[in-house]
């Protein structure tokens, strides 16, 4: 059964969303995550006491799931009449939510009537591309939707951002009237590997929040944990979300495929709003029939990475082949933070490791060091030097010894100088 458009512009023609529905029947078809996957962010952003207007709801579940928990007060709208007529039916028990066939970007609503509206990949059917005609459609979208909703509601919407819709997005709504958080979902996008092929694009979850004028341009971002950092510009919040969607690109050709036996690909893991990695990341594979085990991740504890087993591509070949894993993640502690138990690095890394999964890998993730703690780095000196720039000078153990190295920071995989101190001997 052949449920694709045969080209972008039929995502928003009428018809082909009737034929769609009336083959799919009652089975509901979800874009980017069902209910389990999003709602940790949207009972952020949505009330119970809201007045909620679902557009291009299709027969998604997303509704009934949250009528279900509390959210009594939901329009949803749909320019399919097949659909609509489903979804009367399926949820005729539901008497205070609507469903009315209806074109979001010419509603019948007052003004100022939603507290929410709740777009689930709407705008990436409605805008597959950014030629004139498409624009204006999504021109119109937009003005619908700063029509109906009140002050202080909310634009809630779910998307792959591809580059030409964030940058209409910001264009519309990147202005001191409105608040713009960008929110990446990463549930989601584990949902939707698991039921694929093992790869997933980044799903994004963007709130739009209108206000009167305020006095400064609000935009922020957060793609990883929930700490959400502040932007300056438009721009720089677009290239932070290029940086991630760059990023599943890398993730997902690696887990499709092999690389090279005699190359690897490296990694940096950046905290929001911090400018040094956090951690490094070394993939290396092998053939399959080499190799007893398919996926492990190796913590290199703080001091050791600069040895040859680790600091070096032969090296962490080597390593990789006496483990006999056919992918090795060498993961790398870097110098300028803190990091706590080993057990609380295997959970800061457990993200990542999940996006280097080869395909066909099932089960936990195996995480390997060479104790059990993260080890011990301590500086001791650090400045400049017209010759070398800069360096620091740091205390390190190695199999329960104190060595103090001299390490150029543009070489930071690299003892310039090391010594073995004495016990009792230094501060």
């Amino acid at each position: 059964m052949n449920l694709l458009p045969k080209s972008c512009k039929e995502f928003s023609d009428k018809d082909y969303w009737n034929k769609f529905f009336k083959k799919r029947g009652n089975k509901a078809f979800e874009w980017y995550g069902e209910y389990l996957e999003l709602c940790s962010h949207l009972h952020k952003y949505i009330k119970l006491k809201d007045t909620i207007l679902i557009t291009g709801c299709g027969n998604s579940s997303l509704s009934a799931d949250l009528y279900d928990v509390g959210y009594e007060s939901i329009t949803n709208i749909d320019v399919s009449e097949v659909v609509i007529r489903q979804m009367n039916s399926i949820n005729a028990h539901r008497t205070n939510m609507k469903f009315i066939c209806m074109d979001a970007t010419n509603t019948a609503f007052g003004d100022d009537e939603f507290n929410v509206v709740l777009d689930k990949g709407t705008l990436d059917a409605l805008m597959p591309d950014d030629n004139e005609e498409t624009v204006a459609r999504i021109d119109k979208y937009f003005s619908e939707i700063k029509r109906v909703l009140k002050f202080g509601g909310r634009f809630v919407c779910i998307s792959l951002l591809q580059s030409h819709i964030l940058h209409k997005l910001l264009e519309t709504f990147c202005d001191k009237s409105w608040m713009f958080r960008v929110v990446r979902c990463h549930e989601a996008e584990e949902k939707n590997a698991e039921d694929g092929d093992g790869t997933t694009l980044p799903v994004f979850v963007v709130v739009a929040t209108k206000f009167k004028v305020m006095p400064q341009l609000i935009l922020e971002v957060c793609l990883a944990g929930e700490k959400m950092v502040r932007m300056s510009t438009a721009e720089e919040l677009a290239a932070y979300v290029k940086s991630a969607q760059d990023t599943a690109f890398v993730t997902n050709g690696l887990a499709k495929t092999n690389l090279h036996e005699d190359n690897e690909v490296t990694l940096d893991l950046i905290q929001p709003g911090e400018d040094t990695p956090r951690y490094t990341l070394f993939i290396v594979d092998q053939k399959h029939k080499q190799a007893v085990n398919k996926y492990a991740v190796f913590i290199v504890p703080q001091g050791r990475e600069s040895e040859w087993l680790f600091g070096t591509a032969a090296g962490r070949r080597q390593l990789q082949d006496s483990a006999r894993f056919g992918r090795l993640v060498v993961a790398v502690l870097r110098r300028g933070h803190s990091f706590g138990t080993l057990d609380a690095v295997k959970e800061e890394l457990a993200h990542a490791a999940k996006m280097l999964i080869p395909y066909g890998f099932s089960g936990m993730i195996p995480f390997l060091s060479l104790g059990s703690d993260v080890g011990r780095r301590v500086t001791v000196h650090e400045g400049t030097s017209p010759l070398s720039g800069g360096y620091i000078v740091e205390d390190v153990d190695v199999e329960a010894h104190t060595h103090r190295r001299l390490i150029f920071l543009d070489n930071q995989f690299l003892v310039q100088s090391e010594a073995r101190l004495k016990e009792g001997q230094y501060p």
